[in-house]
């Protein structure tokens, strides 16, 4: 198949539906295009090497890459932000329908949600239909993550999904949750298939120990590694790491990432006069994998709202392929991965109590229990939720629309 792929973000931005995926389809035999936009992400900022211009042709390997222009930014504005999707949109579209090749299938990455109407727009004049990845339902997440308030405002977002929803050939989610949302809202339950995330395994399966990092050694140690943020509400670590301090003084909590709540979670910890806390600050992949094997607990949080128990975080994945222990504080979804994997431990989500609690529990177990979750979620990703696993039921999903 000839497959065409829409995404704002693409390599070398941070993401586990980009070049892996083209090179996995590449692999198995398909010609594989990528529109996408000038990287900027996570950070808001240009890369460096790459300017905005007017279009940019790039080539990995023989996967053609056309780059268009939007507007960089990826901070606290929602202005600033609406203009980062909304230029993307319009130029994604505009370039889509006169410089792309003529392709069997389209696959569009959200989120933003926007990139859905590029992906209408070139639908309709270029004659391809459209698989539509779903990671982000809005507008539940842009409510929950307090990006927009206005009750207006979301309803005229929910309209106008719902018309990219009727567009797509087919619709992906990341859960079992996200398909019974969206069977709710009135899309046909056979036009939508679940296939679970898969993570960057090259690089979390890095090797690491203690020994690398003094700042490591010595300690039993319970890692946050991503974006730090309003979503994952991250004082009641903080709070939980006050709670253990005086009981299990061995026990430490690393955070490691970026995000608009970094600072002030640092300056939090400082002022709470937490000696068992420290911050590292975003790593590059190559790096990220060895830090994750040499901790003891790897800890997924987000904020009690209603959307996040019907979504599985993509830090989940990544934790059960590096082959370490979980402590899940997520309900719903991502916690009965957990729990049918047999790979870690539950706690409630922005409850203090019950996260220090866990942390006492997990740090009480012999190294063989542990050890033993993480091989269990290994083992459970790689029969499940692989790049290999998830690319062939992709195949099929495109295969069916092609046709």
């Amino acid at each position: 198949m000839r497959i065409l792929m829409l995404s704002q973000w693409f390599d070398p931005e941070p993401t586990f539906k980009g070049l892996a995926f083209a090179r996995e389809l590449m692999r198995l035999g398909h010609e594989v295009q990528v529109l996408t936009g000038f990287p900027n992400y996570p950070g808001g900022k240009l890369y460096e090497g790459y300017r905005v211009r007017l279009l940019q042709r790039e080539n990995y390997g023989g996967i053609s890459v056309l780059r268009v222009p939007l507007y960089p930014s990826h901070d606290g504005s929602a202005l600033r932000r609406i203009a980062n999707y909304l230029s993307f949109a319009v130029a994604s579209a505009i370039m889509g329908v006169f410089l792309v090749k003529q392709a069997d299938v389209m696959y569009v990455y959200h989120p933003p949600a926007t990139v859905g109407f590029a992906a209408a727009f070139i639908s309709f004049f270029r004659r391809i239909p459209f698989v539509y990845d779903i990671q982000d339902l809005w507008p539940d997440t842009l409510a929950a993550s307090g990006m927009l308030k206005n009750g207006a405002v979301l309803r005229m977002v929910g309209v106008a999904c719902r018309f990219v929803y009727s567009r797509a050939a087919k619709l992906v989610v990341l859960s079992p949750g996200f398909k019974k949302v969206l069977c709710e809202r009135g899309v046909p339950e056979d036009k939508i298939e679940i296939i679970y995330n898969w993570c960057d395994e090259a690089n979390m399966r890095k090797p690491g120990n203690k020994a690398q990092r003094h700042e490591l050694s010595g300690r039993f140690n319970v890692l946050f590694a991503g974006t730090m943020g309003r979503a994952q509400a991250l004082d009641a670590v903080l709070d939980a790491a006050a709670l253990v301090a005086a009981s299990d003084p061995q026990v430490q909590f690393v955070f490691v990432g970026g995000g608009i709540d970094v600072e002030r979670l640092k300056q939090r910890s400082s002022d709470l006069g937490l000696t068992n806390v420290i911050f590292f600050s975003r790593m590059p992949p190559l790096e990220i994998g060895s830090l994750l094997a040499a901790c003891d607990v790897l800890l997924v949080h987000l904020r009690d709202d209603p959307l996040f128990r019907i979504t599985v975080p993509s830090k989940t994945q990544a934790y059960m392929a590096a082959g370490r222990p979980v402590l899940m504080a997520v309900r719903g979804d991502a916690a009965e991965l957990i729990r049918t994997a047999e790979a870690g431990v539950f706690c409630l989500p922005e409850d203090s109590k019950s996260i220090a609690d866990a942390v006492r529990k997990m740090h009480t177990m012999t190294q063989d229990d542990l050890a033993a979750m993480g091989q269990n979620g290994k083992r459970f990703y790689d029969k499940n939720l692989s790049l290999a696993v998830g690319v062939k039921m992709f195949e099929t999903v495109f295969a069916s629309v092609a046709r």
